[in-house]
This record gives structure tokens, sequence and C-alpha cells, in this order.
């Protein structure tokens, strides 16, 4: 896929009558021959629509413009490219734990919870958040993540959680400004809904913060997986996060999980993550397959917003 194949997509797929703005400057980035050299320079990796709009937006630049988007970006060009090769979309929308909580309620409890690439672990509290799926709401307190859903086993209660871990080349700090500052640039600039949950899960992390280990997902895992208190049962779990790792790592990485004592669950793209055979996704907009131990279970969307259940 060229990179203007890549904000073609983003536009039209992911943040069509979501994020007009995005929508508009994704587009007109993918037209954009002196945009689209300059995004050519970096790796391919660091060439992303997130990673582009989010430093653009950290730095103060124009995004609702894209006349005044492609001047600053040019003039600015070495400081958001020094920016994008240093940084990663850690998006850490605790939102997706609205996708995982059905899956999480229904194994056996208590769990032990390991999120690989888990940014500032925001992810690791599904026992500390509140959901709301259409008209029924599992736990109380903020915030409250709603979700559409659509033949999901919705469960009762949450799950209960006696251990979490995170692992990231790149961990951030929930108490520090700055990485929550990063957070809420890699947020849609409409989506002031996702800001307020960002501040809302950041300080129910922040009152209890996470253990957050700095490591890789194929050589560290095994150690830190280890650590897991013998009578819980252990979930290593990740989402929207392979996408950034190397095909042949990646394969390294599910060779290694599966052989893992617990249980494995994935909330990845297709692509991704590819599986035998599923059935059709539903609709347009880009979806993630959320998968226990390699047995896709549900379409999701990436922000958790909605899923669809596919038993």
């Amino acid at each position: 896929m060229t990179t203007a194949d890549a904000y073609v997509e983003f536009g039209t797929r992911e943040t069509r009558g979501v994020s007009p703005s995005y929508e508009r400057l994704s587009l007109a980035v993918s037209r954009d021959r002196e945009l689209l050299d300059l995004l050519d320079e970096l790796p391919p990796a660091k060439r992303q629509p997130n990673l582009l709009f989010g430093v653009v937006r950290l730095l103060g630049g124009p995004l609702d413009d894209p006349a005044a988007f492609h001047d600053h970006v040019v003039a600015n060009w070495p400081a958001i490219a020094a920016q994008m090769r240093v940084r990663a979309t850690q998006t850490n929308e605790a939102g997706r734990c609205a996708v995982l909580l059905p899956v999480l309620a229904a194994l056996p409890q208590p769990l032990a919870l390991l999120e690989v690439g888990a940014s500032a672990g925001l992810c690791l509290y599904p026992d500390r958040y509140a959901y709301r799926y259409g008209e029924r709401q599992v736990g109380a307190g903020e915030p409250v993540l709603d979700c559409a859903a659509v033949g999901v086993p919705v469960p009762a209660a949450r799950p209960e959680v006696v251990w979490r871990a995170g692992l990231d080349l790149n961990p951030l700090d929930v108490t520090d400004p700055a990485d929550i500052a990063w957070l809420d640039a890699l947020i849609w600039p409409e989506q002031t809904h996702r800001r307020a949950r960002l501040r809302a899960a950041a300080a129910v992390a922040a009152a209890d913060p996470p253990r957050l280990v700095r490591g890789d997902l194929v050589d560290d895992l095994p150690a830190l997986a280890a650590q897991a208190p013998a009578d819980a049962t252990l979930v290593v779990f990740h989402t929207s996060v392979l996408y950034q790792v190397h095909r042949p790592r990646r394969e390294a990485f599910v060779e290694l999980v599966r052989a893992l004592p617990g249980h494995w669950l994935a909330n990845e793209a297709p692509e991704v993550l590819p599986h035998a055979s599923l059935p059709a996704s539903p609709g347009e907009a880009t979806h993630n397959v959320l998968a226990l131990d390699g047995t896709p279970l549900a379409w999701t969307r990436g922000h958790g917003q909605a899923m669809v259940w596919m038993g």
C-alpha cells in the first residue's frame, strides 16, 4: 500500500462520519505530492495519518484547514519529522475495555492481566470502569464506557482482577502531564467525549498506578508472565498493537503467546492477525477481530464503540 493509499483508507474507512477534519486532511494529504514526498522520507511505520496528525496537534499546528495544514507542515517539517521518528501511536483508549469485558468476565476468576503494548496502562482496569451496552449497564462510577453491542453476551458483573501488568517499548506515565498531553493529542479533534474519558480513566489509573515494564513483546514477555500469581487465570491481551510489529516478529509473538499458560485475547485487524475463515464484516468501516486463543468471537470497532458477536 502506498502512502497515498493509506491516507485515502484512513479518510474513507476510519474517519468518515466520525472526524470531518481528519477526513478532509487525510484526503487532502493523499493528493498532496509535496507532503507525500516528505512522508516517504520516513520509515514506513512512521508515515501513518494518526501519527502525523497527532504530532502536528501536539505542536500546536492547524488541523481545520488543509491549505493551512500543508503550509505549516512544510514550514515546520524538520521538527515534525523529528517527533514522528521518536513517537508512536500509543492511543490508550479505555473504551476498548468494553469489547474485552464480555470475554474477560466469562473466564475463570480471578484474573491476572498482562497487556502487550500497554501504553499508559489504561486498559488494565476493566474491573474499575462502568459499561453501558444499550439499555444494560454493568458496574458503576466513572468513566462509563458506551458500546453498541449486537448479539453480545453482556456479563452481569465486572471481572475480578488480582494482578495487572503491562509491557511496552515506551511505557507512558499517567502521572506525567507530558505523557497525558501526547495521549490527548492522539484523540481526534471532534471527539470531546473521548478526551473526557481519557481524563477520567487516567484518574482511575493514577490512584493505583499499573506496573508497566519497558520491554519487547517476544524477548521480555515470558519473564513478566511468570510473575503472575499461580492461583489466577493469566490473560495476555492486546488491541491494535501488532500492525506496528514486523511480520516475522509478529509470528514469533503468536507462537510464544500460544505456548504460555492461561489465555490469549487479541483484538487486531484481520489483515494484521489473519484467521482461517471469518463472516462478512458488518459494514465498510474498519473493524478488528476479537479472538480468544486464536478463535474469532466478534467484530469490533477500533475505539471500543461497537461490537458484533459472531456466534
